[in-house]
């Protein structure tokens, strides 16, 4: 099978992408500290994978309390956006386009990293079972925990929220970001809001699943105020199957998976946003995504479909092809593959993936990747 369908130029916005290959948000852990700043070894990065059609940063945190793992970028300071200019001068220096992730993790989190050791918020006072936090134990070094019974947010606090949002891809645009893509998967904030299992609220952002996509819809609406429709997209994770119960922090199982997201991605519809991003399971044996899911997905959203998850170049083709998908996303093997596009239109063998290096440390398993060489 030819890979040339990922090698065509499409739309996205104001963009036209040389290919559809994106190189999606990818936690790495390398920010300087104090301060959470990105970079210029993180300029590097991406400097290096900007070959990509599209490019979204790992997720960066809209406020201190936003930040689940120690050593992740965050995107609230004067400092913070210069580290970040930085990067997006250096993708734009190689005709790259790349969108910022705007993150909040909500109750994945833990004292150690909240302002003055105060508990994180939540939706509700739940506690998560299966996520962890990370924290620092010293320089360069940390432990998983787990994360503490969080404080409910009021409805006062959650409005506050969304105007931090929107501040933040203010931010974004001010640090050279393209666009800005607001982070709905995984367990994290929005998530928390959307889900059933974690959000117990008896306000206007709670109940039924209207009131609990309303947090979403707030957001969308107002980021796309800050940054135009056409710079916005959203991220999601619909999980089918909640049988792998260690892999449950990747998203949250609603009784009705389908329904839940295709009314959530109404509201991106609605508001005439640039893409939806879709972030499948992706460990060995994980359920598929229902093709009648994807077919619903096509049905309701006019703009830009993004896949990630495991995903060969071959695989990634059939989607396209079939109408189903506009761009696929690698993650691992965009790790591991700076020229990842050049190897797959070409047919090129892939570099190994050193796992050692994937969260935090040095340019060792981060900008040491060789290109191909031939």
């Amino acid at each position: 099978m030819s890979n040339s369908a990922l090698g065509t130029p499409i739309k996205l916005g104001h963009h036209t992408l040389k290919n559809r290959i994106v190189l999606p948000p990818l936690t790495r852990q390398r920010s300087a500290q104090p301060g959470d700043i990105a970079t210029d070894l993180m300029a590097l990065y991406y400097r290096q994978r900007a070959t990509a059609g599209f490019m979204v940063s790992e997720g960066t945190q809209i406020e201190p309390r936003g930040q689940g793992y120690a050593w992740t970028p965050g995107i609230y300071t004067p400092e913070q956006i210069d580290g970040w200019r930085t990067v997006t001068d250096a993708v734009h220096a190689e005709g790259g386009v790349i969108f910022a992730q705007l993150w909040h993790v909500g109750r994945v989190s833990h004292h150690d990293l909240q302002p003055d050791g105060a508990a994180p918020i939540a939706p509700s006072a739940i506690q998560p079972q299966q996520a962890k936090a990370f924290v620092a134990t010293g320089p360069g070094t940390g432990e998983l925990v787990q994360p503490p019974v969080p404080r409910a947010l009021t409805t006062a606090e959650v409005k506050e929220l969304v105007g931090l949002y929107a501040q933040a891809a203010k931010n974004a645009l001010a640090a050279g970001f393209d666009g800005v893509e607001i982070h709905s998967a995984n367990g994290y904030l929005v998530n928390q809001f959307i889900s059933a299992h974690s959000n117990q609220r008896d306000d206007e952002y709670g109940g039924s699943l209207h009131n609990r996509l309303r947090f979403l819809r707030e957001i969308v609406e107002a980021v796309a105020e800050v940054v135009g429709p056409e710079r916005l997209g959203v991220r999601f994770a619909p999980l089918f199957s909640g049988t792998d119960q260690d892999r449950v922090y990747i998203g949250l199982v609603e009784e009705d998976p389908h329904h839940t997201y295709i009314e959530a991605i109404k509201v991106l519809e609605a508001a005439g946003i640039a893409y939806v991003s879709i972030a499948e399971a992706d460990w060995d044996n994980a359920p598929e995504l229902p093709e009648s899911f994807r077919r619903a997905v096509r049905d309701t959203f006019t703009g830009r479909i993004i896949y990630a998850g495991r995903y060969t170049a071959e695989r990634g083709v059939r989607l396209v092809e079939a109408g189903l998908a506009d761009l696929i996303a690698f993650g691992r093997p965009y790790i591991a593959n700076p020229d990842l596009p050049q190897r797959l239109l070409n047919g090129w063998p892939l570099n190994p993936l050193n796992a050692a290096g994937l969260y935090g440390g040095t340019e060792v398993g981060f900008t040491d990747y060789p290109v191909y060489a031939g």
